[in-house]
């Protein structure tokens, strides 16, 4: 059987040897924004995966970027010491391509960890005052954050193009910008969070500088070799906010700018109602991929194998990238081969259990 998901693609500068993506996945289980041996056991569990490419979490720019202070982060030497030692162990026994997703958590910071329930520290207890782009607060029960400046915004800028800089001396080659689920890059993006009137606000325009501003500015501490895109929303699934026109605008500058990606998302800028189910938001991916012609990610309850191969065989994205997914099982991609009749790679340690295709002959 031939399959397209197995298939190497460009990504940029970096060629990878199939189309399926660990999604980056927050674990809020950092110490002081430092890796710990939970992301090594995380990182290397899927790491041995057979996917293409493994993004690490959202990580914070700065301290107040943090969705929880849990959160990893890459603002300091501690921290690009703790993740280049956790990435040098899973390296000794893969080859795979990492990537990582850089972001800042806007009005969204600040929040306890999953497992603690929902609600905020509040500042002095832990937590600290998020910034947005207005005074206005996710939802009623949320804290209200502070307005930026425009001396904070540039100072945001900076601290993104920081972050990238210590990615590429960890030997990361794909730097994704995260600009989706309402956190501070969405926030300005959306008019449902975005009452500026200055020229962060007011028109759609304004509305992306921020995002496009930190992608200039990030590109321009990489080199030729590294990747670099950004995931946003396709729709904010409510209106009055962002829509797939808004979506379809935005990855036309970000091409434009020289982004080598899209990876497409949805919600997270107001409580909302949204419609899950497989493929849910593939509509807005596809739709950027033909309009626009930019290498673009799929995501959001990509299960099925052979859901994902019809999405590439398709031409609605060019890659998956799976979360959820891969929790539920972390050899998504060898059970996805078998069911798609391809061989892949599998470490020697493993091959007595892997699928029939990928196990010694005697062991069959």
């Amino acid at each position: 059987m031939t399959t397209n998901l197995f298939t190497p693609i460009a990504l940029g500068p970096q060629t990878l040897p199939n189309r399926i993506v660990v999604s980056p996945m927050c674990q809020y289980s950092a110490d002081e924004g430092c890796a710990t041996d939970w992301h090594l056991v995380h990182w290397g569990q899927f790491a041995l995966s057979g996917a293409g490419l493994l993004m690490i979490e959202a990580t914070g720019v700065n301290p107040e970027g943090r969705i929880t202070p849990g959160c990893l982060g890459l603002w300091n030497d501690a921290q690009e010491a703790a993740i280049a030692d956790r990435l040098a162990r899973v390296r000794e026994f893969s080859d795979m391509a990492f990537g990582i997703q850089i972001g800042h958590a806007g009005r969204k910071a600040s929040a306890f960890r999953p497992w603690e329930g929902p609600g905020h520290y509040a500042p002095g207890q832990g937590g600290w005052v998020p910034k947005a782009p207005s005074a206005l607060p996710f939802a009623e029960d949320w804290p209200v954050p502070e307005a930026m400046t425009e001396d904070e915004i540039a100072a945001v800028v900076d601290d993104f193009a920081a972050t990238a800089q210590r990615a590429v001396r960890l030997g990361l080659k794909v730097i994704e910008i995260h600009a989706a689920h309402g956190y501070l890059l969405s926030s300005f993006l959306s008019p449902l969070a975005n009452r500026r009137d200055d020229r962060y606000g007011g028109t759609d325009e304004n509305r992306r500088r921020l995002p496009l501003e930190v992608f200039a500015a990030v590109r321009a501490v990489c080199p030729d070799d590294v990747a670099v895109g950004m995931r946003f929303n396709g729709t904010d699934w409510v209106e009055g906010g962002l829509g797939a026109d808004d979506a379809v605008a935005l990855a036309r500058a970000l091409h434009q700018m020289g982004a080598d990606f899209v990876d497409v998302s949805s919600g997270g800028n107001a409580p909302a109602k949204i419609p899950v189910g497989p493929g849910y938001q593939l509509p807005f991916a596809s739709r950027i991929r033909r309009e626009v012609g930019i290498r673009t990610i799929a995501v959001g309850m990509i299960r099925s194998p052979l859901h994902a191969e019809s999405i590439i065989t398709g031409g609605e994205a060019d890659m998956v990238a799976l979360a959820r997914g891969f929790i539920n099982d972390p050899r998504w991609p060898w059970h996805a081969a078998e069911v798609l009749g391809h061989a892949i790679d599998v470490a020697p340690q493993y091959r007595m259990g892997a699928t029939s295709l990928n196990r010694p002959a005697a062991a069959r």
